[in-house]
């Protein structure tokens, strides 16, 4: 029997950790059989510690609590970690070569699947710091695809409903509403497709009520890091895991 890679997620806001987690043991019981997956280390430090060196962007400040939830994850037997937080990998990307273990990249994951459906304008959904960052923006230029985002003010509603309602669990009409306008106005702009760039929107946005193909960041990179733990793929031991 081949040997299976143990996961790591290092959580950073408890909402999105909570359903990458979910996911990733539903994946693993598609593909090994019912009530099987492979092994998962959780991490989850409060993002409460981090949020003044979000808002003061002091990512010194957010490495430190990063750093420690990978740091437990990999004392913990994981092979490899994923975050299920698209923010975080702004910061992730600047330590990740002194981090214990490698990493799974959910743009990366993200983008891969962009790819296999052809799918060249982009619409992008998240915080501040992921519609206005180079997390997505990097990875999708060097492969020749163009990203849309909202316009500023729609921008700032966004920001303000991901911290202040979904990362603690807080769900109201008038917000999917928001989210739902949001992705309409992407479409007419020439959005082939969306990116849920913030692991609680899918909480609300799904297939039913977005306007456009949705790509669902936490799920995916469940589901990608689950493919990787069952495969016979030899991870490096430090950096990003090529997919």
């Amino acid at each position: 029997m081949k040997e299976i890679k143990n996961i790591g997620i290092c959580a950073h806001s408890y909402e999105g950790g909570s359903l990458c987690f979910i996911t990733a043991c539903r994946e693993g019981a598609t593909i090994m059989g019912p009530h099987m997956h492979p092994n998962i280390m959780l991490s989850a430090i409060p993002m409460g510690l981090s949020m003044e060196a979000w808002e003061s962007d002091n990512y010194a400040g957010v490495a430190k609590h990063l750093y420690d939830g990978v740091l437990q994850v990999s004392k913990g037997g994981a092979d490899f970690f994923i975050c299920p937080d698209n923010t975080a990998h702004i910061v992730l990307e600047e330590i990740v070569s002194k981090l214990p273990i490698p990493g799974l990249h959910i743009a990366d994951v993200v983008c891969h699947e962009i790819i296999t459906q052809d799918w060249k304008k982009v619409g992008l959904l998240g915080t501040k710091w992921t519609m206005d960052g180079t997390v997505y923006r990097n990875i999708l230029n060097n492969r020749g695809l163009s990203v849309l985002t909202p316009k500023e003010s729609v921008k700032v509603k966004i920001n303000n409903a991901i911290f202040d309602e979904l990362c603690q669990g807080i769900i109201h009409k008038k917000t999917t509403e928001l989210f739902i306008e949001a992705i309409d106005d992407l479409k007419k702009e020439g959005a082939e497709c969306v990116i849920l760039g913030c692991t609680e929107i899918p909480l609300i946005i799904h297939a039913e009520n977005s306007s456009l193909p949705i790509l669902d960041s936490t799920r995916l990179l469940a589901k990608h890091a689950v493919e990787l733990a069952v495969s016979e793929v030899k991870v490096p031991s430090s950096g990003w895991i090529k997919l």
